[in-house]
């Protein structure tokens, strides 16, 4: 009975180390999958535009804690009062800063699905390595749309800017072809509309937000 009992322990210990080494396995492709996709979207994407490189820091890491958190627990049975309780923590959390655009917090909110898609995306009766490649052309499509969207291939890609304008005579009514003229002069852009944001009459000045094609 001691033998039985021995092979036994002995056969579910060698059943969890296979699955161990199974979930290593699986975790680290999705891993390298993940990485190479985020990289070549801060990198090759979102760089070259903008030349931001103080949030790259932020972009891998939230992407490497939504992948790990989502691949460990789609791993794990959890209670309902377990996930709950999970969820009510998350949202408790806020991410706050000074000065961030809605461009950087699109690209925030891509490398955390793309985290999320890469570590619970899964096929059913299919081999891994047929997975592993479904997820890189899942991620390729993701990047290959988001970059024809910054390019100027389906669409002129416009820019802004707040400008102070001091010569507030030509904000009156009737006047914005000479207000549009006087800024593109001022400015060398070949700016095509403008708002007046706000206008100062102490100082004889109005912030105008322009509008051009890059």
């Amino acid at each position: 009975m001691t033998l039985l009992q021995v092979a036994s322990d002995v056969s579910t210990n060698v059943q969890n180390a296979e699955e161990l080494i199974k979930t290593t396995s699986k975790i680290g492709w999705r891993l390298v999958i993940d990485l190479i996709s985020v990289f070549c979207l801060i990198r090759f994407i979102y760089y070259p535009i903008y030349k931001h490189r103080d949030l790259f820091f932020t972009f891998f890491i939230f992407n490497i804690i939504i992948f790990l958190i989502s691949f460990l627990l789609n791993k794990v049975d959890l209670s309902m009062g377990a996930a709950f309780g999970l969820f009510a923590v998350f949202s408790m959390l806020r991410y706050r800063t000074e000065d961030i655009s809605i461009k950087d917090m699109t690209y925030l909110f891509l490398t955390i699905a793309i985290g999320l898609v890469t570590a619970v995306t899964k096929i059913k009766d299919t081999d891994d390595s047929l997975e592993y490649l479904f997820l890189g052309s899942l991620n390729g499509v993701i990047l290959l749309i988001t970059y024809l969207l910054e390019s100027n291939f389906l669409m002129k890609k416009e820019t802004s800017k707040t400008v102070l304008f001091e010569n507030i005579e030509l904000i009156k009514a009737g006047r914005g072809a000479e207000l549009l003229a006087d800024l593109k002069e001022r400015t060398g852009m070949n700016i095509h509309r403008y708002s007046v944001q706000k206008i100062d009459f102490l100082k004889d000045a109005a912030y105008i937000k322009i509008y051009y094609y890059e």
